[in-house]
């Protein structure tokens, strides 16, 4: 869909019905056209197929050392918080990252680069009614370097220094936590407060590996063919804590599913995970509610 384009975002959604799912992430490579008519076209198709869309993947590259280059990512990411709109309504998220990890871009430069283009596209947010979410992330599939902020470290330091609270928070990864060489669920403690979404996903080492063997020099672990990804539930990350701090945390929002690279079977086997997860650890809600997001939407109306 996002590379080769041998499937069309259609016949996703064709698929996704047997899956059992309330809502879809898209991603916007799946958007072959922006134009408003295939939009709108989209949106018909998307809610016949009984689907909500809450949220949508966009990669920004903010840390560019091109200005012009950082100013046409910022015009490119406004468009798609706008089509997030169109397509979710009030309430959805659009992702937002800080950028690649370009060689020779100081870490005080980068997270200065990326705060000042979240900043500035959060009046558009508080318009369309969206939110941005920050994805502790790995590496975007059409990006040369990895992400900027791929160190918890770093990660929080652009957090941190966004005190919007309303139209800005964080999208949790586990699987990225780990390839940043992190337990997932101790950062998740760390961020649960500014988590507005999570996307669901595990990884897996290959036999005869360990994760000392994946390490780089720099405390990062690269996308490693030993390190696979795999159905959600049944690989490295302990979902029972971190279900567990996410309810603690007063947490209900959306979970999507970061799978289907060993085919269908294995997609449809990590929803079925989060199904039951959600009756276990949710109680089976299909409501949508962050406390700490409604808090701070309380404390802005006054």
């Amino acid at each position: 869909m996002v590379l080769r384009r041998t499937k069309s975002v259609y016949e996703w959604i064709d698929e996704a019905r047997a899956l059992g799912v309330d809502g879809l992430e898209l991603h916007s490579g799946f958007l072959w056209s922006t134009e408003p008519g295939e939009i709108a076209r989209l949106d018909d198709a998307i809610r016949a197929a009984g689907f909500e869309m809450p949220m949508m993947c966009a990669s920004p590259d903010f840390t560019h050392p091109d200005a012009d280059e950082r100013a046409r990512e910022h015009d490119r990411q406004a468009e798609l918080m706008r089509i997030t709109a169109e397509l979710g309504g009030p309430g959805a998220t659009c992702r937002v990252l800080s950028g690649q990890a370009h060689p020779g871009v100081a870490v005080d430069d980068g997270v200065a680069w990326a705060v000042e283009a979240i900043t500035s596209l959060l009046p558009l947010a508080a318009e369309l009614g969206i939110l941005l979410a920050i994805e502790n992330h790995y590496k975007a599939s059409t990006w040369q370097y990895p992400e900027f902020a791929q160190r918890p470290e770093v990660f929080r330091r652009i957090v941190d220094a966004i005190d919007d609270r309303v139209h800005f928070g964080v999208q949790f990864d586990p699987s990225n936590a780990i390839t940043a060489g992190v337990d997932s669920a101790d950062f998740l403690a760390s961020v649960v407060d500014r988590v507005v979404t999570m996307q669901a996903s595990d990884r897996f080492l290959e036999a005869g590996t360990t994760l000392d063997d994946l390490r780089l020099a720099d405390g990062t672990i690269g996308y490693s063919p030993a390190l696979a990804h795999g159905v959600i539930g049944q690989g490295l990350n302990d979902y029972d804590r971190i279900f567990t701090t996410l309810t603690g945390a007063g947490y209900d929002g959306w979970i999507s599913i970061e799978d289907g690279v060993n085919g269908f079977d294995e997609l449809a086997a990590s929803a079925e995970f989060l199904i039951e997860a959600r009756d276990r650890w949710f109680g089976g809600s299909h409501d949508v509610r962050v406390a700490s997001l409604e808090a701070a939407r309380a404390a802005a109306a006054g």
